[in-house]
């Protein structure tokens, strides 16, 4: 999602892990893979797949080098295949700068998700998503970021992961707000 340069951390954000009895990765394994495949300093957020990692050893170069390194690195430690987004400082800066949301931030940031996609979608598919047809939703883009304020609740909402697949085409991995600025906290720390 970023720049040529080469980071000094990323945050590594596993998609559709620990949640609603699916795909396990336990924090402890998920320092391990990180630590298999060379990257150093590796911390996870929460138990909701998210990684803070420096490059190390590991000869990554970039985000897409990150990001490969870890699922190649899952599949090889727990025989999992997941799909698997790193962000730079960078990108999370920018996400959290372009948030069109700042009263769900400061005053319900557990229902404001942002999710981030390997690449911008489609400006056409976006078009065609009506976040109001499925719930109390309000919903913003950002290039390959959406923001959703999901003022009825996360979970009895009808947009929906698969939702939003289908119909942007591409997969996304949700954080809220609070996890979103912690990792741009621990990116930096690293950094």
């Amino acid at each position: 999602m970023s720049g040529s340069s080469v980071p000094s951390a990323y945050a590594v954000l596993l998609r559709g892990v620990n949640v609603g009895g699916g795909r396990k990765v336990l924090s402890a394994d998920l320092r391990a893979v990180a630590q298999d495949v060379g990257f150093a300093g590796a911390r996870t957020l929460l138990n909701s797949g998210n990684l803070v990692v420096s490059p190390g050893t590991s000869g990554a170069s970039g985000p897409d080098d990150v990001a490969r390194l870890v699922r190649a690195g899952l599949a090889r430690r727990l025989g999992l295949d997941v799909d698997v987004l790193a962000l730079t400082g960078a990108d999370l800066e920018r996400a959290v700068a372009a948030n069109p949301f700042p009263e769900a931030a400061s005053q319900d940031p557990s229902h404001l998700l942002l999710t981030f996609y390997p690449a911008a979608p489609d400006p056409e598919r976006v078009a065609a998503l009506d976040p109001l047809s499925y719930g109390v939703e309000h919903m913003a883009w950002s290039g390959p970021v959406s923001y959703t304020w999901y003022q009825g609740g996360v979970g009895t909402s009808r947009l929906t992961p698969a939702v939003l697949l289908r119909t942007v085409g591409l997969w996304g991995t949700a954080r809220n707000w609070n996890t979103v600025t912690k990792l741009a906290g621990l990116v930096a720390e690293a950094g």
